[in-house]
């Protein structure tokens, strides 16, 4: 296994690489929802004809953007930079109300605890406690073949818990909350990025009586031109637009990657009672995991061939629950020997001690008894960007990594993209640099590129891994997964190599 991943390593090195309910209210923003500029803003460049200028703009207000936002806003030395927000989703200028009763959208997060950490030390992690989420002290992964499983306890490592499943949405709101109730010099603009001018020559638009410095310090910013026509100034652009990044797109950095033949289908799923592990299992097509919720609801995101999630999505609720409650039971192949009757795996030997505590014996999921949200199919697919940085402009987030959900690693990445470039912000501003000079953002990709990369490199390997069933190799991965569960120091590494605490795991 471990030659597997480190093959896959060489390859993409290669690439050169709630439960109480609140409300958002409303921002400072320089557009309405419909895209035409605010009153304020109208008056304001009638009266100046200059146009804006930012430190930042962050283009891109999902929960990466949002959470880099809030990053800056909470260091005294960011924290009064003027940042420019740019996105066209209409969530953010608007009133968002998230009630406890409210249907579950099966659209959720695994956050690791060190994502955790950093929305605490932020200020928004208390407004995702205000609302549905699960936090899970263990989990179990093991494959159909019924050789090999592994059970993972956050007492492992003296911790309370393994992670925090929450809602995007419930996420997404909490940040903007977080913003909200800041002094952050923030200004969203409700439209789309269409073009980029990052060395303007000329500056168009400002009136002649504009003083030379003035006119200095915008020929050194990015000029952002924007789905209205009006234009904007930025010293520093992040591109926090997603997969299909504009800003990636407009900068000129290039790609690799590929696209899986599996599509992945979410939903939302209620239980008699509560769950409180989280479950992973390894089917021929792929993984299939559930994920507490909270309030007796799980999620599932399942990985199947293309032909398979539409099928799927398709069949009546009864045939659905049916067909899930088999992928996490005998379906597909039996349960792991080792149970609470006392009977051992093949690969007990690898314990020295010869003894399981309660916590390591196979468990079989809870049944899942109602469908509780629609189900949504996306396409997987792994791209890197070859460079995250260039003069004035960075990429976060799936603009600069999209990788397999298998883990529920793509936001913490992310989150972890977004906190190293606040602090190497506010590295360039206590130096008395230019927060755009690439110098200072290369030291960003130097410090997140190789975490990414073998993040992707785990990932694709357990992929391709998985992708074949042959009997020889089929042992030799259930031997992994036992190793994992029986070796202390190695379980002990996984789970901190997963929680974010580490970036690169020991066997790298």
């Amino acid at each position: 296994m471990n030659r597997l991943v480190k093959n896959t390593v060489s390859n993409l090195s290669a690439l050169r690489i709630s439960r109480n309910s609140f409300c958002t209210q409303n921002f400072k923003a320089a557009g309405s929802t419909s895209g035409q500029l605010s009153n304020d803003h109208e008056q304001k460049q009638k009266i100046s004809k200059n146009i804006e200028q930012y430190d930042v703009a962050i283009v891109g207000g999902g929960m990466v953007g949002m959470a880099l936002a809030c990053f800056l806003a909470s260091m005294p030395l960011t924290k009064q930079l003027r940042v420019a927000i740019i996105d066209s989703n209409p969530a953010l200028g608007i009133n968002l109300c998230i009630k406890k009763d409210d249907p579950p959208d099966p659209r959720v997060s695994t956050v690791t605890p060190a994502s955790i950490s950093f929305l605490q030390d932020a200020g928004a992690w208390k407004y995702v406690e205000q609302n549905r989420h699960a936090y899970f002290d263990k989990m179990q992964v093991w494959d159909y073949t019924g050789l090999g499983y592994a059970r993972y306890d956050a007492r492992d490592v003296n911790k309370d818990f393994l992670g925090c499943v929450a809602e995007n949405k419930v996420l997404h709101s909490a940040l903007l909350s977080c913003i909200k109730d800041s002094d952050f010099k923030k200004t969203i603009y409700p439209l789309r990025l269409t073009s980029m001018t990052l060395n303007p020559r000329s500056i168009s638009m400002v009136d002649e009586s504009v003083t030379s410095r003035e006119s200095s310090a915008q020929g050194q910013s990015a000029e952002l031109q924007l789905s209205d026509g009006s234009s904007i100034y930025a010293k520093l652009v992040v591109g926090a637009d997603g997969g299909k990044s504009r800003v990636r797109e407009l900068a000129g950095f290039k790609t690799t990657g590929w696209n899986y033949s599996q599509n992945a289908i979410i939903c939302t799923v209620e239980h008699t009672s509560e769950n409180r592990c989280a479950w992973q299992r390894f089917l021929p097509t792929g993984p299939i995991a559930l994920l507490p919720m909270g309030d007796k609801f799980s999620n599932i995101v399942w990985t199947m061939s293309p032909t398979e999630s539409n099928n799927r999505k398709s069949i009546n609720e009864e045939t659905f629950l049916e067909e899930v409650n088999s992928a996490l039971d005998y379906g597909y192949g039996p349960h792991p020997t080792s149970t609470l009757s006392g009977n051992r795996d093949i690969f007990s030997w690898f314990k020295t001690d010869q003894t399981l505590s309660a916590n390591e014996f196979f468990e079989i999921p809870p049944k899942v008894v109602r469908l509780a949200s629609e189900r949504m199919v996306f396409p997987l697919s792994l791209r890197h960007a070859n460079s995250y940085a260039s003069k004035r402009v960075v990429l976060i987030g799936d603009a600069a990594h999209t990788i397999h959900p298998l883990a529920g690693q793509g936001v913490n990445l992310g989150f972890g993209d977004a906190f190293s470039l606040s602090r190497i912000i506010a590295e360039g501003i206590a130096l008395g640099t230019d927060i755009g000079e690439v110098n200072l953002l290369k030291k960003y990709e130097a410090d997140r590129k190789p975490a990414n990369i073998t993040m992707m490199a785990i990932l694709d390997g357990f992929q391709k891994a998985y992708s074949i069933d042959f009997g020889p190799f089929n042992f030799l991965r259930a031997a992994a997964f036992s190793g994992a569960n029986y070796i202390s120091p190695l379980k002990r590494n996984i789970i901190s190599y997963a929680s974010g605490e580490q970036k690169l795991p020991v066997f790298f």
